[in-house]
């Protein structure tokens, strides 16, 4: 046989086997090209076949295949070439179709009927199967907020010929969430500020949605810079807030975010705004075996050691001298910009240094006194050692 008689043989084959594709065949190709409505897939000798965009495309739009994906899908009409279909359609599958689509997994189109007892009578190519309310949706919902709808559904049980249907669209949905998931997992990154919808509010933290059901923990440590003591005081169930991603545990699948981060840590001011020596009013947060903890301002925290206290000659007694949410002065004797620590002692009442409170305005005044008279500290002395002077009990 000469070349061009091979030719013709190969091509009328290809001509009779295409032409033995039947409407309703399951078959599988691979996606050879991508146009703006239809698709191309190579189904051997089959030739090609083709199929719409919209059938490739998930809940959001996002396409879902590209060339060279292999593609299983179901022949809806063979005039005019062949035209596939991911879906069965209602009302035009066959006994024959169900059976193939529950092997294969493909969807099926059904029509949710009423609710019955236990879930749904789904209609599907004339026939009926049941859906349990347990698999009509990813949440929880009303049951007759679904009757007379048209969804895409799983075949999940196929007996007695097809007389026995048990569906489930929870599947399908969950399938979609997943593929939705792991897009927008790719996408959170450490350092990586975005948008998430608070779902639950607990003593430790809150836990928040970044779409699609994935969820990251906002550590109540992670709030503020400030100690939080009630995270409900800060965030309810619903809230939409901006975080950032701290941290990617890809083998735990955990993400843990922040929201003080996006403002600015108050320890990179210390250094200008406090000294060693400096006396300064604080605010006491809560007291521990070995100390007082005082907030100086949010998030600049300082600890008065138990040591640092004048002794009493009782136990404990230190803890009688500062209570929680009152105000104290405290002189700073030590600061430690890595460790974001500072060292603090009380300034006793009716002490001196207890007039120069952050930063002393008298002693300033007095040193630009002291200066204007020229520098004699005999003869004119200073307004805070006269300050101090009048502090002193006077001889009766």
């Amino acid at each position: 046989m000469s070349e061009p008689d091979e030719d013709f043989a190969a091509m009328f084959e290809a001509s009779l086997q295409a032409k033995r594709v039947a409407r309703g065949q399951t078959i599988e190709g691979t996606i050879v090209a991508i146009g703006r409505e239809v698709a191309l897939v190579d189904v051997g000798s089959k030739g090609e076949a083709a199929i719409e965009i919209a059938e490739l495309k998930d809940a959001d739009g996002n396409l879902e295949v590209a060339v060279g994906d292999r593609l299983l899908a179901t022949v809806v009409s063979t005039v005019g070439g062949l035209t596939l279909s991911r879906k069965l359609v209602r009302g035009a599958a066959t006994g024959r179709q169900l059976e193939d689509a529950f092997r294969s997994g493909l969807p099926v189109q059904g029509k949710v009927e009423k609710a019955v007892k236990g879930g749904y009578e789904v209609r599907i190519a004339g026939q009926r199967g049941f859906c349990p309310f347990s698999q009509i949706d990813i949440v929880r919902t009303e049951p007759s907020s679904h009757e007379g709808h048209v969804y895409d559904f799983r075949i999940i049980e196929y007996k007695d010929g097809g007389k026995n249907l048990v569906v489930s669209r929870r599947a399908l949905l969950e399938e979609q969430q997943q593929a939705s998931a792991a897009e927008v997992r790719r996408s959170i990154v450490a350092g990586a500020v975005m948008t998430g919808r608070v779902t639950s509010v607990r003593e430790f933290g809150a836990f928040v949605d970044l779409g699609v059901g994935v969820q990251g923990l906002l550590h109540v440590s992670e709030m503020g810079w400030s100690r939080v003591s009630d995270t409900s005081q800060l965030v309810k169930p619903g809230d939409e807030i901006t975080v950032k991603v701290l941290r990617v545990d890809e083998g735990q699948q955990k993400i843990s975010l922040g929201l003080k981060q996006l403002t600015a840590d108050p320890w990179s001011r210390v250094p200008a705004t406090y000294e060693i020596g400096q006396v300064v009013t604080g605010r006491v947060t809560r007291l521990a075996e070995f100390g007082a903890f005082v907030e100086l301002e949010p998030g600049v925290e300082g600890l008065a050691h138990v040591s640092t206290f004048a002794p009493t000659g009782r136990t404990e007694a230190w803890s009688t001298m500062v209570k929680p949410e009152t105000n104290a002065v405290f002189e700073i004797l030590s600061i430690d910009l890595e460790k974001k620590r500072m060292g603090l002692a009380l300034v006793p009442e009716g002490s001196a240094r207890g007039l120069n409170v952050n930063g002393g305005a008298a002693e300033q005044e007095a040193g630009e006194m002291h200066e204007a008279a020229g520098g004699d500290d005999v003869g004119f002395g200073s307004l805070a050692d006269k300050l101090r002077g009048a502090l002193r009990p006077r001889d009766k």
